[in-house]
Parts: structure tokens; sequence; C-alpha cells
């Protein structure tokens, strides 16, 4: 059986500057749901664009549900692994909330009523349908995070790879928002700074510093490491 996620030996920089990510390898099992962790600037964000071949590795290998990323696979590991942006502004640009839940489905040359039928799918899988009429830019932040995830679930993906999704919510947008994710059944990799959330949602906490895998392992054990904890940022003062 394959892993969901493989990636071995990953390095890549930017032009001109350092590797942002140096020699990364991590394994994820179908079902897991893991924690990507560090300071601002550790390659989080980087690593996620690799997922779904917005940035192109300069070495190593990527495998996504049995996929190696390349050229030919693209369009299919685009379909297999979910995107989701810490803004969701910039997943949302249709007029209503019913075409941004829509554009994925059409780009894959849905069936009109195979894409109503994503559409309202989606939109009951994060509790918004009645949101389906509604513009998507006069939502509240909560709301928009629910659309942006609805936008990658009407391509039934395998794994959801989600940007700081509880950054900008209000305490209670932000326990209703851990719901949520408790009930989608995806393999999921989180980038966060929220450590609480961290603990009640993922079993498995990889820290990602200076571009380098700094740690992997269980959320529990990894959290009750003060000294681990200080050395990559991630204690407040």
């Amino acid at each position: 059986m394959h892993h969901t996620i493989d990636v071995e030996h990953l390095s890549f920089r930017y032009p001109n500057r350092p590797a942002v990510l140096d020699d990364i390898s991590f394994h994820i099992e179908a079902g897991e749901r893991i924690a990507l962790v560090g300071p601002n600037g550790a390659g989080k964000s980087t690593l996620m664009l690799h997922l779904n071949g917005i940035l192109r590795a300069e070495s190593g290998v990527i495998r996504l549900c049995g996929m190696e990323l390349g050229d030919a696979t693209l369009r299919a590991v685009r379909r297999a692994v979910g995107l989701v942006f810490q803004n969701p502004d910039d997943q949302l640009f249709s007029p209503t909330v019913f075409d941004d839940v829509a554009f994925g489905p059409i780009y894959q040359g849905c069936s009109p009523e195979e894409i109503r039928n994503r559409v309202r799918n989606a939109l009951a899988a994060v509790h918004m349908e009645t949101y389906i009429h509604r513009v998507s830019h006069h939502l509240s932040v909560g709301e928009k995070k629910r659309i942006a995830i609805a936008t990658v679930l009407s391509m039934n993906p395998e794994i959801l790879v989600l940007d700081e999704p509880t950054a900008g919510l209000d305490p209670q947008a932000r326990r209703n928002f851990i719901r949520l994710l408790a009930e989608l059944n995806q393999t999921m990799l989180v980038a966060t700074h929220d450590l609480a959330f961290v603990k009640e949602t993922c079993a498995r906490t990889i820290i990602l510093d200076s571009g380098r895998l700094a740690a992997d392992g269980p959320t529990g054990k990894i959290l009750a490491d003060g000294n681990l904890l200080a050395r990559h940022g991630l204690l407040s003062d």
C-alpha cells in the first residue's frame, strides 16, 4: 500500500537566496491528520505549495496518492490534493458562492447536473447549504473559510492541505471550525501557529525550521517538550 503523501529529499530555493527547503523527507498515511509547525520563514507555506505543483522542487521526489508529481500527473495530483490558503479571499473570486464552489468541477469537465450535485454536497459538508446564492465577499472570515474548503471539497480530493486555518477567527468561529474539520474524512496536513488547535486536532506533529525537518512525532510528546518548542520559536513569552 502506498503512502498518501511521500516526500523524499526535497530541496528548493528561490533565485539568489538560501535554500528555503533543505533535504526534507516525510511520509503520511491515509487518514492521518498532521500539523506542520515552525517559526515564520521556516518554509511551511513553500512546502505546501509543492504538494500540488504550484512550486516545483529543484531536487527530490514527491508522490501523492501513488503518483509521482510531474508534468504528466499534474492534473490528477491537483484533483487529489485540495489546497486551502490562509486568506480565503485568495480562493474566492466569483460573483456568488455557487460559482466559486462550481469552479473546480467545471474545470474538471463535469456535466451541469454533476456540477450542481458536487456544489450542493460540498456546501452541505461545511454546513453552508443556504449560502449557495450569496455573494462570497459579503461573508464573515469564518464563513469565507468554510466556503474556501467547499471549493476544494467539490473536486473530491483525497488530501486536504490547509494553511493557518484558524487565523483571523474569533473564539466561537474557531471552535466551530475545529468541529467542522473533525467531521471531514480526508487525510490532512495543516500548517499552523495555533498549538492549542494542534493538540486538539492532530495526532502527529512535524516541526520545520530554517527549511529543515527539526522533529516529527506524536503531538503529545512534541508539545510536552518545552526545550524543543523554545529552540524552534514555538513558545510565547
